[in-house]
């Protein structure tokens, strides 16, 4: 099996410091070393990272050896390491990743901070800040979300500031399908002949899908900008935007499930999302992710393993997750990152 666990043990505590020193490196210890993706049984120097990143972007110095005296070593990307914080809690100052909501709501996910024309806003969900379509802006928007305690006014946060309307299917530019009111009276004219001559039969009005969303986003403004911590619990600062691809890594930190990774399974999706309520949504140009949320993580930041911003959270299923091109978001609410 290679060198004794002794040996190890004695190797590692002399050259420790001089892992830990190098950039990016977060733990070292003793472990299994894993070889395509399954763990032998050959002990090795374990030497966990927040990011693994290519060889060639690493400087001789910087680089891990292959073996220290004989002995294996392995690199774990574990992403940073932080003491567990519950992300239903309230936060002051709040990071992405924890509880927030419109007043009228449950609760979803502050997904990170935005710009827009030299203000700061929280970047999350329409359904999570703005009630899908039902909330009036100056909103008051909690954190944490009512659900999880939040009580208005005292946890109020920001408030509501701008929402890309949802359409959705059946409904026109007033909530009703184009020509629903010529087609209601028809119906109700032909059920009255109906209900005359006794038949049974009774006719519905149709409604046509009308319109595709790309997005379901929305920014609200903070009541004290000093309230809000540019960086996502226990993922860290964004390092930029980037288009995601097929067989990207990703990761998230959410309101219900916490930090969870996943990787893009489809892109070019068209979906239909049910809001409840008999409102179904019909959304283009989206991203899917395997099952990594659950209620609640609506409205999370998901980012690469290079932590740049590549989409936001909005749905999802019990095997998957429906994420929109964060080009598409910034595109559609005219924001950058800060």
């Amino acid at each position: 099996m290679g060198s004794g666990f002794e040996d190890i043990r004695e190797t590692l505590n002399s050259r420790r410091s001089e892992l830990m020193s190098k950039p990016n490196v977060v733990a070292t210890g003793i472990g299994y070393k894993v070889t395509n993706g399954r763990q032998t049984e050959e002990l090795s120097i374990i030497c966990s990272v927040e990011l693994k990143k290519p060889k060639k972007r690493l400087t001789q110095k910087d680089l891990i050896p292959a073996a220290i005296h004989g002995i294996p070593t392995d690199v774990l990307p574990s992403g940073p390491f932080v003491a567990r914080q519950d992300p239903k809690g309230r936060f002051r100052p709040a990071p992405g990743g924890v509880s927030i909501g419109h007043f009228d709501i449950t609760a979803g996910t502050l997904g990170c901070l935005v710009k827009k024309d030299d203000t700061i806003y929280i970047l999350s969900n329409n359904h999570v800040l703005a009630n899908s379509n039902e909330a009036d802006i100056g909103d008051a928007i909690l954190q944490p979300g009512p659900y999880d305690g939040g009580q208005n006014p005292q946890d109020q946060i920001a408030k509501l500031s701008e929402f890309v309307p949802i359409s959705f299917d059946g409904e026109g530019e007033n909530g009703s399908s184009p020509g629903c009111f010529t087609s209601n009276m028809i119906a109700s004219v032909l059920n009255s002949i109906a209900s005359t001559i006794g038949s049974s039969v009774r006719m519905r009005p149709y409604r046509v899908q009308t319109t595709e969303n790309l997005v379901d986003a929305a920014i609200a403004e903070p009541l004290t900008p000093s309230d809000l911590e540019n960086e996502i619990l226990q993922i860290g600062t964004i390092a930029g935007t980037r288009e995601a691809e097929l067989g990207m890594e990703i990761k998230k930190s959410g309101r219900t499930t916490g930090f969870t990774t996943g990787t893009i399974q489809q892109v070019d999706v068209t979906a239909r999302v049910n809001y409840g309520a008999n409102k179904v949504a019909t959304f283009v140009d989206q991203l899917v992710a395997g099952s990594m949320s659950q209620g609640g993580d609506s409205g999370s930041a998901v980012l690469d393993n290079e932590n740049n911003l590549v989409g936001l959270l909005f749905a999802g299923s019990d095997t998957s997750t429906i994420i929109n091109r964060i080009d598409n978001v910034f595109n559609s609410l005219d924001v950058t990152l800060p």
